[in-house]
């Protein structure tokens, strides 16, 4: 039962965060299950190891693997500090200076509002899987809060859910309904996220059209190859720009969220 428990933390915090699992093994490696309190100790070295390797040691390796962190700053931010607990905050050089130029251009435009970043990259090794996510394994993805405002239509730096994704804006009775469409063809996970907000803790927000779509105009005149958002928003936010794509049913929604990637 040990041996399985072990083992089964060790996949898991592999995928949740890429290197857990390793740092988790090493600490079983240095703390005998003969000792009083292992547990304990063992817990204690893991989050110690752990948080040590996260903020000072994988920031300085990951260059070597192709991959920088996205540093917070007053234009650009991590929406919440899972991701960067999680090492899931990491892209190519050449996207990190995509994502920094988007940020500051906006900035111009809406002076307090930040570009929140939701889902980036691991930092090692292209072809990790970063679940649930289909493609952000090399570097060259990223996923970007909607921007939002409040009751008073004043836009905002807040997010309607915690993590960030699953409060959809849903399509109006005129408009495309991709998410029917996919689920009718048997696509029973495209709208899975809706079960991934962490808490629904701004409930009178609602999507800026204006600001989003600046936001969207902006990254389409960067250098990026794809950018995916649901079909009923494109037409609503009249956006016309070969770059942007349909992502498949094989997905998830994307009436949370704007994905883009570069080559």
């Amino acid at each position: 039962m040990k041996i399985f428990i072990n083992l089964f933390l060790i996949i898991t915090l592999t995928i949740i965060t890429q290197i857990g699992g390793f740092i988790y093994w090493l600490s079983l490696l240095f703390i005998s299950n003969k000792k009083e309190k292992y547990k304990v100790k063992i817990f204690s070295l893991f989050v110690v190891l752990y948080l040590s390797s996260t903020f000072l040691i994988i920031p300085k390796i990951a260059p070597f693997f192709g991959k920088v962190k996205i540093e917070d700053t007053n234009k650009l931010e991590a929406h919440n500090f899972i991701t960067k607990l999680c090492n899931r905050n990491y892209v190519t050089p050449k996207l990190h200076n995509v994502i920094t130029n988007v940020s500051q251009s906006f900035n111009k435009e809406f002076p307090k509002i930040k570009v929140i970043y939701l889902d980036a990259n691991f930092p090692f090794f292209d072809g990790f899987p970063l679940i649930p996510h289909l493609s952000h394994n090399d570097g060259k993805k990223i996923d970007i809060s909607f921007v939002y405002e409040n009751k008073n239509k004043e836009t905002t730096n807040l997010k309607p859910s915690n993590s960030g994704y699953g409060i959809f804006e849903e399509p109006k009775t005129d408009e495309i309904n991709q998410n029917k469409k996919c689920k009718q063809n048997g696509n029973w996970q495209y709208n899975f996220t809706k079960y991934f907000t962490l808490g629904h803790s701004n409930k009178n927000l609602k999507i800026s059209e204006k600001a989003t779509k600046v936001l969207i105009e902006i990254i389409l005149k960067s250098d990026i190859h794809k950018l995916f958002i649901e079909p009923h928003l494109k037409t609503r936010l009249k956006l016309k720009n070969e770059k942007i794509r349909f992502h498949g049913c094989k997905a998830v929604r994307h009436d949370d969220h704007i994905h883009f990637q570069i080559k």
